[in-house]
């Protein structure tokens, strides 16, 4: 019998039916402990419990896909002292795996820096780490350059 091939799409949740958008607040009300099972989660979103079956496995957020991957960050930095110190502190804090890093040459005072991860062990989601990143002085952009 042949394996059927999963092919994915990144939609904007804007568009998506209300079903799948009820699947993603269980999951987060289980995730946050919010709620402490599976019924009272689709209780308190009016979602019934084959529905959120029937899709939970269909259904994340784009960044949860990427945990147990590669992920290459692209982080724009202002060039002093210590910002790439900054940005492997949330790194090593989030207990993700660094596989490589290369920052470029400062042009006009910015400077890029590209960091591959490792996310199998990583405490939270790739998402957190941008936000984190996004508050440190200097950081000017990051985001998600590939994921493996």
């Amino acid at each position: 019998m042949e394996e059927e091939t999963k092919e994915y799409y990144l939609v904007d949740k804007k568009v998506l039916p209300e079903v799948f958008l009820k699947v993603m607040e269980v999951k987060q009300r289980i995730a946050t402990g919010e709620s402490s099972s599976i019924n009272e989660a689709v209780r308190k979103t009016g979602l019934s419990r084959s529905a959120y079956y029937k899709y939970k496995d269909s259904v994340l957020p784009f960044f949860e896909a990427t945990n147990g991957k590669k992920v290459t960050l692209l982080i724009t930095v202002e060039n002093f002292q210590g910002i790439l110190s900054s940005v492997l502190n949330v790194i090593a804090d989030s207990r993700a795996s660094i596989l490589t890093i290369n920052q470029n040459i400062p042009v006009n005072g910015l400077a890029d820096i590209s960091i591959s991860l490792e996310t199998k062990s990583m405490l939270g989601s790739v998402e957190d780490i941008l936000n984190d990143l996004a508050r440190i002085a200097g950081v000017r952009d990051c985001k998600v350059l590939s994921r493996e």
